[in-house]
This record gives structure tokens, C-alpha cells and sequence, in this order.
């Protein structure tokens, strides 16, 4: 069986962080899919799905370690064809992953007792983002 539900929330831009377990777990129990997979994915090419302990530390620490990976200071060629000051977006959500898929037991997902399942705005701009949950099993 196959169940599929989108969600959407407003971000306020480059380093916002949503903790969206509960909108998953919503979407996975509404499908009574007791095993499977869930597949989270943010539509649009500057957001993060990933998985991470959502609390105040690392909600600083990434977007501070990922802006020193993949700067926005530097002369990137997207500017040169968009001038619109976001190619480090890009990278760095290309580099971290729009897409997380997790397992699902007893109709719930599987999760450290620290982890959550998390959005990253990488855009510079806020966004109204639309994330698509699938559910896959039994």
C-alpha cells in the first residue's frame, strides 16, 4: 500500500530550522501503515529534510558549520546567470539532502531517542515551503 500526503509551513530564511516529527508521525499514522518505509521530501531546490537532534545548539551549530563549508561570500557562476545572491543555498542543500526516508514499526517511525526529523531553510529569502510524505508498506 502507498499513502501520500503534502504539508506546507513558512520558513524565515537561511538558517531557520522546523522540527517536523510530529507533522510525519501525523501523516504516517493517518495512512495505518503499520510497516514500511516513510519518504520525506522538501519540493524545491534550497530546503534540507535531515535528521538531527532538534534543540538550540545545533540548530546555531549547522547552519554556522555549513555557511563555512559552502560560504556565501564566494563568487559562485550561479550569480552570473541569476544575480540573486543565493548559489551557497543551493550547494549547501545539495550537499545536505532534500530528501530523508525512515523506517516505519508498529505504525510509527524509527528514531534515536535524540533524533527528530528536521527541516533546514538554506534559502537567503523566507519561503513557504511544501514538503511531500510517502508512505510505503503494510
Amino acid at each position: 500500500m502507498v499513502f501520500q500526503e503534502r504539508f506546507q509551513f513558512e520558513t524565515a530564511g537561511h538558517g531557520d530550522m522546523h522540527d517536523i516529527t510530529s507533522r510525519v508521525e501525523e501523516a504516517i499514522a493517518r495512512s495505518s501503515i503499520q510497516t514500511g518505509t516513510a519518504h520525506i521530501f522538501n519540493v524545491g531546490s534550497t530546503g534540507v529534510v535531515l535528521g538531527i537532534e532538534f534543540e538550540s545548539g545545533l540548530m546555531k551549530d549547522l547552519p554556522e558549520l555549513i555557511n563555512r563549508l559552502i560560504p556565501p561570500s564566494l563568487a559562485y557562476n550561479h550569480e552570473e546567470a541569476w544575480h540573486d545572491g543565493n548559489a551557497h543555498s543551493h550547494l549547501q542543500a545539495s550537499w545536505l539532502g532534500q530528501e530523508l526516508t525512515v523506517p516505519v514499526t508498529e505504525g510509527r517511525p524509527v528514531l534515536g531517542t535524540w533524533q527528530q526529523i528536521v527541516h533546514l531553510e538554506c534559502d537567503i529569502k523566507p519561503r513557504t515551503r511544501y514538503l511531500v510524505v510517502t508512505v510505503m508498506g503494510e
